[in-house]
């Protein structure tokens, strides 16, 4: 990762508003969490409900920044019929909710005529975005942020336009 890429969490502290997330795999290679994706695969789905394990840090840093006025909402889009992966996400999600995040799902079919960035990202109050690479198995290649005034735009559309689409998390079924 480049030196001067701040980390998320320093962004996260210095956002005032909001910080959106578009995820647009329908699978992610995290090694952080591969040992829990199995589990859930072969029938343990007790990670996804345990607020204290290994989501505790994201958990408690969604809930101080929603805490502090920061509204943050994530909105993915997924083919279907949903991947594994998607369904395993899926699971887990009751978690970010209750910490305060807003989750939307919205089928591929439904964003072919959205301008979408290549990337996911996370926008942060409409002036930062930080673009999450990804090799071509899922594992993370390190962030990229940018502020250029046409990329944070674009990000800023392709969002609004998903989230103006998608289903709530209550109402989206795998």
């Amino acid at each position: 990762m480049p030196q001067n890429v701040p980390s998320f969490a320093e962004m996260l502290a210095d956002c005032q508003r909001s910080a959106v997330h578009l995820e647009m795999r329908d699978a992610y290679g995290i090694a952080a969490e591969a040992a829990e994706f199995e589990a859930w695969k072969a029938g343990d789905d007790s990670s996804r409900y345990d607020r204290t394990g290994r989501r505790r840090s994201w958990l408690d840093l969604v809930t101080q920044s929603v805490g502090r006025g920061v509204e943050i909402r994530r909105a993915r889009i997924v083919s279907e019929p949903v991947s594994e992966y998607i369904r395993f996400e899926h699971a887990g999600t009751p978690l970010n909710i209750e910490a305060g995040e807003q989750v939307r799902w919205l089928p591929r079919r439904q964003a072919s005529d959205i301008a979408l960035p290549g990337n996911d990202f996370w926008l942060f109050d409409d002036r930062a975005v930080r673009f999450n690479h990804f090799t071509g198995d899922g594992a993370s290649a390190g962030p990229e942020v940018c502020d250029a005034p046409a990329v944070v735009k674009l990000c800023s559309s392709a969002f609004a336009a998903v989230w103006e689409r998608a289903v709530p998390h209550a109402d989206y079924k795998v």
